[in-house]
């Protein structure tokens, strides 16, 4: 009998752990607006602003969500929280910007985020945008890196255009202030191996160029030898 009341007693405790273990939000996606491209039926509220709809799937078990924008070129951020998977945002025309979601599950769950995406707002008489800023790739901002055999680094980034007409890049890359144009190249090749010397601080960025003579900063990152 005595085992009988243990055995019940355990698969009670068993099952209240179960229940106790608070449910996490599920993946799910971005709808829109469209990754890599320009946004162009947004609500225009004056000549320098519109209000941009922002979607995304539901996620299983969310309790709330936050959008988080940033406009590329300032850096400016903006994270708004919902219950609902759409968000109405005013945003400046003719500026490139990310946008993710993080969904919340059940208090205590840990959250989950989806991948960013970017797109341009579009503009009034603006029939060619410049690149979205590149994205430095490595080294990361702040990393110490082991140069190669032959004391050169790889500098990589990935860019995007909505209008699909880059033409190159401009590397940049000093132990000042990444002001030293060191390398020009198309817009096929985006990794640079850069020559270094041990135990020194550099500063790279990148610029994206398009054919219509259109450009895009990274901002610079910084990273360390040993």
């Amino acid at each position: 009998m005595k085992n009988t009341i243990y055995l019940l007693s355990f698969f009670l405790l068993m099952a209240c752990s179960k229940e106790s273990v608070p449910r996490a939000a599920e993946a799910f996606n971005l709808v829109y607006p469209n990754n890599n491209e320009s946004c162009l039926d947004a609500t225009k509220i004056n000549d320098t602003q519109s209000q941009v709809n922002f979607r995304w799937s539901a996620s299983l078990y969310a309790e709330s969500y936050t959008l988080n924008v940033t406009n590329l070129m300032t850096s400016a951020s903006q994270n708004i929280q919902s219950t609902e998977s759409s968000l109405s945002v005013m945003l400046s025309h003719s500026e490139p910007y990310s946008w993710k979601v993080t969904a919340q599950g059940e208090q205590g769950s840990d959250p989950i985020s989806t991948e960013a995406w970017k797109f341009y707002l579009a503009g009034e008489n603006v029939i060619n945008y410049a690149p979205f800023p590149p994205e430095l790739v490595t080294p990361r901002a702040s990393a110490t890196v082991m140069p190669d055999s032959n004391n050169q680094v790889k500098l990589s980034w990935v860019c995007n255009d909505v209008d699909n007409d880059l033409a190159g890049y401009k590397v940049y890359l000093d132990t000042t202030d990444g002001t030293t144009l060191v390398k020009e190249m198309n817009q096929d090749t985006t990794e640079f191996l850069a020559d270094v010397v041990l135990n020194e601080t550099y500063y790279w960025k990148v610029i994206a160029i398009d054919a219509n003579g259109n450009t895009a900063s990274s901002g610079v990152y910084a990273f360390r030898t040993q």
